[in-house]
């Protein structure tokens, strides 16, 4: 069982905000619970402490309590986004983060996006639940919450309702009807907030507006929404994945308002494949295998100046001679897309050699191509494979020219002693994916200028 450490507190200008740090990994996960929170209630109930558990899973985890909640300070007034984002620099100053995968909900979610942009070198990814650019309807943006909704609840807040569990059927209607999860939700309000201070908390959710930040927001974000939550309209939350560079957009099944009721591993099987590249509870084998992704370098032009038949005709002599290599060398065919091909194998150094000979083989018949490699772990179910893996092969591969076979340092490091030589290529951000990248090129058997250049087997010549 994921163990936290003691609570501890960071100094953000005059305020004093409470985290916890559990576990460790790869990489620092901050998460911002949402609207209120209480750190030592969280790991009173299961299902808090399964959330957490999953979220550790994929690295060192930081907590805290928002100022105006929990176990931070409580300003007289309610904290904007602009209030909040120097506080969470503070927590990761303090737990010693230099760059995180920040997880954010609802209003946290907001304080994410601004994170990102203005402090990008703090961020690594961003994981967002029931996320909106606008919280509420306004010209440009045409959804968000309904504010007589939030007025009503802000007022039942005021109007003593809190602290007796009157909020969470509108959370999560299915835990409502539990009796130790409705016990422990009236703790959690009466611990985390005032009834003022949830009132003022809930009626500031309407005036979230980060829409003029997302152009800044240069990492990937996963952006979720549960189908069924009426609260949090669906086009609002697409609405902001479309508007992000570099945003992917999941929606899953599902009610409930927090993150941590539900079927909170279905949610979680979508972040950690975001972030790790696998899915614990998913169906399907999870195996370590190097994927190998091939296309043909300037087809569009190719096809062109061939016209339709001919370049069907190279196309299908294309594929059949990479398939003749691929079974020389070891490798599985998982699937075909136009002019390239993905590949799998068991050892990185197998795939290298297949790379070099198919583009060498290419080459001499007048075709070009260009090959990225990346070993990771992967869900391979059927005859479909799947995981960050194969995102970052193919990733790699974009990166290259033509005749250029480009590998990750993971490939690097497992052949390592091999002898096959493998030249600097630079750090590359690769879209969708998380992290810097190191990128290495394999040297050719032969120089491209001194390969033969026999082009009569190839059709289109």
């Amino acid at each position: 069982m994921l163990t936290p450490g003691d609570v501890r507190y960071a100094r953000s200008g005059a305020v004093d905000i409470a985290y916890q740090t559990a576990g460790s990994g790869p990489r620092d996960v901050v998460v911002g619970i949402g609207w209120v929170s209480h750190l030592e209630l969280l790991w009173e109930l299961p299902e808090t402490v399964h959330f957490l558990e999953r979220l550790a899973g994929l690295g060192r985890l930081i907590v805290y309590d928002a100022r105006g909640t929990g176990l931070s300070d409580r300003p007289t007034d309610a904290p904007s986004v602009d209030d909040l984002v120097p506080d969470l620099v503070a927590v990761l100053d303090a737990a010693g983060s230099e760059r995180a995968i920040v997880v954010g909900w609802l209003d946290k979610a907001a304080v994410a996006l601004a994170l990102a942009a203005r402090h990008p070198e703090r961020v690594e990814a961003l994981v967002l639940g029931e996320a909106m650019a606008s919280t509420r309807p306004r010209p440009g943006h045409p959804a968000g919450l309904e504010p007589a909704a939030v007025e009503r609840l802000a007022a039942a807040v005021e109007q003593g309702e809190w602290g007796s569990g009157h909020l969470l059927p509108w959370i999560a209607p299915g835990a409502s009807q539990e009796p130790r999860v409705a016990a422990w939700w009236r703790r959690w309000e009466r611990m985390s907030a005032t009834p003022n201070a949830a009132a003022a908390l809930l009626r500031l959710l309407l005036e979230v507006d980060v829409r003029e930040l997302l152009d800044r927001v240069r990492v990937p974000v996963l952006v979720l929404h549960r189908r069924g939550n009426d609260f949090v309209p669906a086009a609002a939350v697409r609405w902001l994945a479309e508007h992000l560079p570099d945003a992917r957009y999941v929606e899953v099944p599902g009610d409930e308002l927090a993150a941590f009721f539900g079927d909170t591993d279905t949610l979680m099987d979508e972040v950690e494949e975001f972030v790790a590249g696998t899915r614990t509870g998913a169906d399907g084998d999870r195996m370590v295998a190097t994927l190998l992704m091939t296309d043909v370098v300037g087809s569009t032009a190719r096809a062109a100046a061939l016209g339709d038949r001919r370049w069907r005709e190279l196309l299908d002599w294309h594929h059949q001679e990479v398939r003749a290599l691929l079974a020389r060398h070891g490798g599985t065919e998982i699937d075909t897309a136009g002019d390239g091909f993905l590949a799998l194998f068991d050892l990185p150094s197998r795939a290298i050699t297949c790379a070099i000979a198919i583009s060498e083989h290419l080459h001499r018949h007048g075709t070009d191509i260009r090959a990225g490699l990346h070993s990771g772990e992967v869900i391979r179910s059927g005859g479909e494979v799947r995981g960050v893996a194969v995102h970052v092969a193919a990733r790699v591969a974009a990166l290259g020219g033509a005749g250029d076979v480009l590998v990750t340092g993971t490939v690097r490091d497992l052949v390592l002693g091999s002898g096959r030589e493998l030249r600097p290529h630079g750090t590359h951000v690769l879209s969708g994916v998380p992290g810097r990248w190191e990128v290495f090129a394999a040297d050719h058997d032969q120089a491209p200028q001194d390969r033969p250049g026999d082009l009569s087997r190839a059709p289109g010549r």
